[in-house]
């Protein structure tokens, strides 16, 4: 891809997706159970090779939602959730996604999901930009990159996962 520069590899994802998994286990090993809420679309696809992970190396139980919002207006549509709120209800909830920038696609995905009572809510993405105009912070953090705000983050997931900057 010309004029990108890539910022993490697939085998930095991996390690970086790895790190990320042991620290929820580290985090969660105590807990019943953990549902995994991927943003759509990409971190969906973060949050479904957390649970893949998760599986392979404990015995933590992990559920998978989807929640889709509109992230240029996301109060002109409400967001929606692949799974019954109430099933949420007194569980721990990981929120993932891919890349934080100003904080607004998390902050509405959070403040949709803490509607329901919560156990706790922990956030995590793949690439923290800091460019926050909202106040929310990403607990667990794979990759954080200084940017200047007319640079672009691209994630790529695939058979070669990558994460681009251009």
């Amino acid at each position: 891809m010309s004029g990108h520069t890539i910022v993490l590899d697939h085998e930095r994802v991996q390690r970086k997706l790895a790190r990320i998994i042991h620290q929820l286990h580290e985090e969660y090993h105590a807990e019943d159970g953990i549902v995994l809420v991927g943003v759509a679309p990409r971190g969906v696809a973060i949050a479904q090779r957390l649970r893949a992970g998760l599986a392979a190396a404990t015995d933590l139980k992990v559920d998978l939602a989807e929640i889709e919002l509109d992230k240029d207006r996301p109060l002109e549509r409400p967001a929606s959730l692949s799974m019954d709120p109430e099933a949420l209800r007194d569980r721990v909830v990981v929120l993932v996604d891919d890349v934080l920038m100003s904080g607004r696609t998390l902050m509405h995905a959070a403040s949709f999901l803490v509607q329901v009572p919560l156990k706790r809510l922990t956030t995590v993405v793949l690439v923290d930009r800091r460019h926050r105009a909202y106040p929310i912070r990403a607990d667990i953090v794979g990759l954080t990159l200084s940017t200047t705000l007319q640079e672009h983050i691209s994630v790529r997931l695939g058979k070669t996962d990558t994460v681009y900057l251009s």
